[in-house]
């Protein structure tokens, strides 16, 4: 019904495009409506350091605009027709939001590491308004199917930094786990050179699966949830990535009101 095409795909609590934006501000100096702002969205999440995690995204979104200053999904609009990029329609059994990015459909001559990366900052920008969210955060299984030496010329060293510094604490959403399938040998030398930019903590929540991923990441995530694609019993992922994509694309007008936010 109506209601649960409010909700977005699958109709299992996304958030609605632009939910919550008033038309008065957030009163915490950050240029942004109530319902955007992070540390009005805090106060659902009991943690200590999410003041801290603020501070260090508005100082990471001045460092990177050739990332964060146009957040309209235009722009990258071309990635997630491919089906780079879905979502699964239900969290884990933690609660944690599950994405899954399939680096194969990323032709890095139309886009470069830095429009796949905006590609992820759209998506935590809408679901960082879910409670769920905030509370449990996010997992993400990264099919590297398709690797190429094209895509590892993308990754210099400032590109990892700026990765890594997303991974650890530069962004209010918990990552509780990082899945690599598929992952060719000459991946590594890429991962290499995100590793020491990563926390301990991080470091201890990336799984490599590889080709034989079946059984290992059924350990971490129930078939019920996962694609067809990956041994599962949901739909498959091009249905999810189409899901995926059009609620970024009704969610247009709320990620140019964020893309037009200048930090104080």
């Amino acid at each position: 019904g109506a209601g649960a095409a409010a909700a977005g795909p699958g109709g299992r609590g996304q958030p609605r495009p632009g939910r919550g934006a008033t038309g008065s501000g957030c009163g915490c100096g950050h240029g942004l409506r109530v319902g955007q702002c992070p540390a009005l969205l805090a106060r659902a999440r009991p943690s200590r350091d999410f003041q801290g995690l603020l501070k260090n995204y508005q100082k990471w979104r001045i460092e990177c605009p050739e990332i964060s200053a146009d957040l309209q999904p235009s722009s990258v609009l071309g990635l997630l027709q491919a089906g780079y990029h879905g979502v699964l329609r239900s969290r884990d059994p933690h609660g944690s939001k599950v994405l899954i990015y399939r680096i194969g459909q990323w032709d890095p001559s139309l886009f470069t590491a830095y429009d796949v990366f905006r590609v992820s900052l759209i998506t935590s920008e809408l679901i960082v308004k879910e409670i769920e969210t905030q509370r449990n955060g996010v997992k993400a299984i990264f099919d590297l199917q398709g690797w190429r030496f094209a895509h590892a010329f993308q990754i210099s060293p400032a590109v990892a930094k700026k990765i890594a510094a997303v991974l650890t604490d530069s962004f209010p959403l918990k990552v509780r786990g990082i899945h690599l399938i598929n992952e060719p040998l000459f991946f590594h030398p890429v991962f290499a050179l995100i590793k020491p930019f990563l926390t301990e903590k991080i470091k201890q929540r990336v799984y490599m699966h590889g080709n034989n991923y079946l059984q290992s990441l059924t350990e971490h995530f129930p078939i019920s949830i996962l694609p067809q694609e990956y041994g599962g019993e949901e739909v498959s992922f091009e249905e999810l990535a189409k899901e995926w994509t059009d609620f970024i694309m009704a969610s247009s007008d709320y990620l140019q009101s964020i893309s037009l936010v200048a930090w104080e």
